[in-house]
C-alpha cells in the first residue's frame, strides 16, 4: 500500500507506521506559531504572569487530555478523524459536519492573522489604509495557495525558522531594559482576565489541533508514542510561545502583536512577522478549502472546484479582516472553546464507553478495510453537541471549555444508553436474518 492522495481513506498498515518523536516535532512545530503569540500577548495584556502561567498549564491539559483519548483512538484504529468519526457518534453526514465546522473555524483563523499581516505591512510601508491593506494580503495569501502546495513549503521552509529566530531575538531584544522581576510581579496593563477566562482562550487557541490528533497519531506504532509526543509536543508549545509573549505584552504594555514586534526588533522584525503569518495562514485556507469542498461533497454530491472554492473562502476570510475581527480575538477563542470540545467529548464516549461500533472496526481492522457499513445520521449527537456548547458558552461558572466537554460527554452517555442494542448487534442481528 502506498503513501499518495488517496492513503487517508484506507488503514495504516504496520509497516508505514513510526515512533513519536517526529510527530512530537510536528507538534511544537504547530504551536510554536503566530496564533501561539497572539494568545501569549492577549494572556500577558489581561493576566499577571503567574496567571496566565497557570492559565497555560490548565489549558495544556485539556488539550492534552482530548489529544490523547482520541489520538489513541486514532493509532488503534489507523483512521483520519473525519474517518473515525463516521464510527465514533457522527455518522456519514456528521462526520461531514465536523469538517464543515473545523473549516470554518480556520476561515475565522485566516481573517485574524490576515489582520496582523495587514497591520504589519502598514507598520512597514503605510500609505494605504489598514482595510486596503487587509484586501492586498488577503490576495496574495490566496495567490500562493491557489499556485500549489510546492509554494507553500517554500514558504514555511522560510518562515518557520525565521519566526522562531524572531521569537528568541524579541525577548532578547525587548526584556534586556526591563527587569525580569519587574515583568514577573507586575499588575496586568489591560482588562483582567479570570483564570476560567484564560484557560478557555488557550484551549481555544489549538482545540482544533487537539480534535483533529488522529490525522496524525494514526501513524504511531504504539499508545504510549501518543502519549509522549502530545506532552511534550503541546507542553513546550503551550509555553515557549505562550510566556514569551505574555512577558513582551507586559514589557510593551499591549496585546498588538505588531506594536510588540516593531517595539523590539524594528524593521527586520517586522518583515519576520509579515513572513510567519504568510506561513500559517497559506495552511488554514488551505486547510479549510478542503475541509469545505470534501463537505460539499458528502452532504450534498456536489463536487466544486478547489481552486473557486480557494477564493471564495480566501475572499470571505479578507473581507472579515478588513471588517476587523483582530478586535474580536478573545470572542473568537471563546466560541472555538466551548464549541469544539463537544466533537471529542462524542467521540471518546461512543468509541470508549459505548463502544457502539467497536465489533465492526475490530473485525474490519483485522481485514485491513473500513467497516461495511455506516449509520448516515446520529441524533443524540446532533442535540449534544448543540445542548453542551450552549452549556459552556452560557455557564460561567469554572472553566467554560472543561464545562462543554464535561456536558458532552454526560449528555451523550444518557442518551446513548436509552438504546438497548448497539449499533454492531443491530448489523449483527441483520446479517443473521
Amino acid at each position: 500500500m502506498q503513501i499518495g492522495e488517496d492513503f487517508p481513506l484506507s488503514r495504516v498498515p504496520e509497516d508505514s507506521r513510526y515512533g513519536w518523536f517526529s510527530v512530537a516535532v510536528q507538534r511544537f512545530g504547530q504551536l510554536s506559531a503566530l496564533s501561539q503569540f497572539l494568545l501569549g500577548a492577549t494572556l500577558g495584556y489581561g493576566m499577571t504572569f503567574w496567571a496566565a502561567f497557570g492559565a497555560l498549564t490548565l489549558g495544556a491539559v485539556i488539550l492534552e487530555g482530548v489529544s490523547i483519548i482520541v489520538g489513541i483512538a486514532g493509532q488503534r484504529e489507523g483512521l483520519s478523524t473525519s474517518l473515525l468519526a463516521r464510527w465514533s457518534g457522527f455518522g456519514r453526514y456528521g462526520s461531514a459536519l465536523i469538517g464543515l465546522v473545523i473549516a470554518i473555524g480556520l476561515v475565522g483563523w485566516f481573517g485574524i492573522q490576515n489582520a496582523v499581516f495587514a497591520q504589519g505591512l502598514a507598520q512597514l510601508i503605510g500609505g494605504l489604509p489598514l482595510w486596503l491593506w487587509s484586501i492586498i494580503s488577503g490576495v496574495a495569501v490566496i495567490a500562493i495557495v491557489t499556485y500549489g502546495f510546492l509554494s507553500m513549503g517554500w514558504t514555511a521552509y522560510i518562515a518557520v525558522p525565521l519566526f522562531l529566530i524572531l521569537s528568541g531575538w524579541a525577548i532578547v531584544n525587548g526584556l534586556s531594559h526591563h527587569a525580569l522581576h519587574q515583568l514577573i510581579t507586575m499588575a496586568p496593563p489591560g482588562p483582567r482576565l479570570t483564570l476560567g477566562q484564560g484557560t478557555t482562550l488557550v484551549a481555544g487557541g489549538f482545540i482544533i489541533g487537539a480534535v483533529i490528533t488522529p490525522d496524525m497519531t494514526r501513524f504511531n506504532r504504539r499508545a504510549a508514542d501518543v502519549v509522549k509526543q502530545t506532552v511534550i509536543g503541546v507542553t513546550l508549545g503551550e509555553y515557549v510561545i505562550g510566556l514569551v509573549g505574555v512577558l513582551l505584552a507586559h514589557a510593551v504594555k499591549s496585546a498588538n502583536v505588531v506594536s510588540i514586534v516593531y517595539s523590539t526588533s524594528g524593521i527586520v522584525g517586522t518583515v519576520i512577522l509579515i513572513m510567519a503569518t504568510l506561513k500559517i495562514n497559506d495552511w488554514n485556507l488551505y486547510s479549510s478549502t478542503l475541509g469545505i469542498v470534501n463537505a460539499l461533497d458528502t452532504l450534498l454530491g456536489k463536487k466544486v472546484s478547489r481552486i473557486k472554492t480557494t477564493w471564495i473562502i480566501g475572499g470571505v476570510g479578507t473581507v472579515l479582516a478588513a471588517l476587523g475581527i483582530l478586535q474580536h480575538f478573545e470572542g473568537f477563542l471563546i466560541v472555538l472553546g466551548v464549541a469544539i470540545p463537544p466533537i471529542a467529548g462524542i467521540m471518546l464516549t461512543d468509541y470508549w464507553l459505548l463502544r457502539r461500533h467497536r465489533a465492526l472496526l475490530d473485525h474490519s481492522r483485522m481485514l485491513g478495510t473500513l467497516p461495511a457499513t455506516m449509520e448516515p445520521v446520529n441524533w443524540p449527537m446532533v442535540i449534544t453537541w448543540v445542548a453542551s456548547s450552549l452549556i459552556g458558552y452560557f455557564v460561567h461558572w469554572g472553566i467554560q471549555s472543561i464545562n462543554s466537554l464535561v456536558a458532552a460527554v454526560v449528555i451523550y452517555w444518557l442518551l446513548g444508553s436509552f438504546g438497548t442494542k448497539t449499533v454492531d448487534q443491530i448489523h449483527t442481528a441483520g446479517e443473521s436474518a
